[in-house]
């Protein structure tokens, strides 16, 4: 699924994205207001489609699973980062699909992440989500 597909799973959500600029160097925003959801994307800053997909599943992952936050809630950012993270990766690459690019030789991150349309830094997330990636530190 690349960036364009997902823009269309966005529209029958009903999902409104909005291609705008941002302060500093967000390239990318989702808000919630009483049950619509809003993806604003600044396109300026993103220089890849491998970039822009993954920030799209992302910022859907935030719509589709209500994690948001706020100063008023108890939520910690950290965990409705890895919400939407999660919902992105289950979207983009499932196990199975991920277990047949193994099969097929496909085994290093940079090919994997071509592979896959997504970036490196997403395929990494994407291993150490189903158990196939420990960084040693």
């Amino acid at each position: 699924m690349d960036s364009a597909e997902l823009r269309n799973f966005a529209e029958g959500r009903d999902i409104i994205v909005i291609d705008g600029k941002l302060r500093n160097e967000q390239k990318s925003i989702s808000i919630s207001d009483r049950g619509q959801c809003a993806i604003v994307v600044d396109s300026k800053k993103i220089a890849t489609r491998a970039e822009e997909t993954v920030i799209m599943a992302h910022e859907l992952g935030h719509c589709e699973t209500g994690a948001f936050y706020n100063e008023r809630t108890l939520e910690l950012r950290s965990r409705m980062e890895f919400r939407a993270d999660k919902w992105a990766i289950k979207k983009l690459v499932t196990e199975d699909e991920l277990i047949e690019a193994f099969e097929n030789g496909i085994l290093e991150i940079w090919e994997l992440a071509e592979f896959f349309g997504v970036t490196e830094d997403f395929m990494i997330k994407v291993c150490e989500l189903y158990g196939y990636y420990n960084r040693v530190i």
